[in-house]
């Protein structure tokens, strides 16, 4: 697994051209991203209740086990590689360069007047509501596991633990950059305008 350096670079970028598309669409409560909307739940819906059904949905450990953990994985790629860039205009990755360096890249849409219009509030209040219940859920699995004794499971409900907070922790540095990127556009684009009236002004006089 790749450890982000205490030194590593953080990039904002502006998600691929496909998305410029949607910069006029308005702003709307209802779902525009139905497959989407229905995917980032069902992985993790699924493996948390594949988790709770295990002894009666299969007398078999193993299978529950490899099933569980095959949801856990395709809820990680989806969530972190489409669900974020559809719902919520977000996405982050981490790379290593040629020196051996980490950098985690957060990806955003580019935010204007219009552009902040193009997220469903609907898909947004899904989508953070499913990031961040579910990985609460694990880790109560994660301490039920721990004082339960239960050894088998404990591997199981560290790898769900790893995977959700993984998405989350992710997705907040994500939304935590684009804010502080938004900020510091518009105290840039505020200081231009006064230092331009200033100096109209002063020309005048």
């Amino acid at each position: 697994m790749l450890q982000q350096d205490s030194n590593d670079d953080t990039e904002d970028v502006s998600l691929f051209d496909a998305e410029e598309e949607t910069t006029n669409r308005p702003r709307k409560a209802k779902i525009r991203h139905p497959v989407a909307s229905f995917f980032h739940l069902f992985f993790r819906v699924s493996a948390i209740i594949v988790c709770l059904l295990c002894e009666l949905l299969s007398s078999s450990f193993i299978t529950c086990m490899v099933t569980i953990i095959l949801l856990l994985s395709c809820d990680f790629w989806a969530v972190k590689n489409v669900t974020g860039r559809l719902m919520v205009g977000l996405r982050w990755w981490n790379h290593i360069d040629e020196d051996g360096k980490s950098h985690w890249v957060f990806e955003s849409r580019k935010e204007s007047s219009q552009e902040n219009k193009t997220v469903s509030e609907a898909e947004s209040r899904i989508f953070w509501l499913g990031l961040i219940a579910c990985s609460v859920l694990w880790v109560i699995f994660a301490f039920s596991a721990l004082f339960s004794f239960t050894v088998k499971w404990l591997a199981v409900v560290i790898m769900g633990v790893v995977l959700q907070g993984a998405n989350l922790y992710g997705y907040i540095r994500c939304k935590v950059r684009s804010r502080k990127h938004l900020t510091s556009m518009a105290t840039s684009y505020f200081g231009k305008q006064f230092l331009r009236q200033n100096t109209g002004d002063d020309q005048t006089s």
